[in-house]
């Protein structure tokens, strides 16, 4: 990774940590220290990607996603890692038409991980989403009925 990528990223992660209302501008915001507690990660390691030094390792990368709430694979992509080709979008049936079967539909499952969704927030995800999916849609809500049931309840 060349230095400019690591500051393009830098500086990137920079513009999400104010956007999610860290002050990391003022020596006594407490922004840095306050992104790292909850995202179980050293402050340093905040300060050391703030300031252009180092890349965090995936762990860290993985944390600071979640707290910031962005997808893994934006932050993988990003940082220059990984690739899009790397990192490919499930196929979501909107390729080659195949006129003897209808599209899949993506399961409310599906969307809450390529939302980057918490995982211990995804039956609230799928019961909220789910309210919004036309009633015969039931075979969008989940897998093995899974989906469906917590959208409904």
């Amino acid at each position: 990774m060349t230095m400019s990528e690591l500051e393009r990223f830098a500086s990137w992660v920079e513009d999400l940590i104010r956007q999610r209302g860290y002050d990391i501008d003022s020596p006594r915001g407490g922004g840095k220290s306050r992104l790292a507690d909850e995202a179980g990660v050293h402050r340093a390691a905040i300060t050391r990607l703030l300031q252009g030094q180092s890349m965090p390792d995936l762990e860290t990368t993985r944390r600071l996603a979640h707290v910031l709430r962005v997808p893994v694979r934006d932050m993988l992509i990003r940082s220059g890692r990984l690739s899009e080709e790397d990192l490919p979008l499930p196929d979501l049936g909107g390729g080659e038409l195949d006129t003897a079967a209808p599209p899949r539909r993506l399961t409310l499952e599906e969307a809450a991980a390529g939302l980057g969704v918490p995982r211990e927030q995804w039956d609230m995800f799928i019961r909220v989403a789910g309210q919004f999916l036309p009633a015969d849609a039931d075979s969008a809500r989940g897998s093995a009925g899974h989906g469906s049931a917590a959208a409904k309840g």
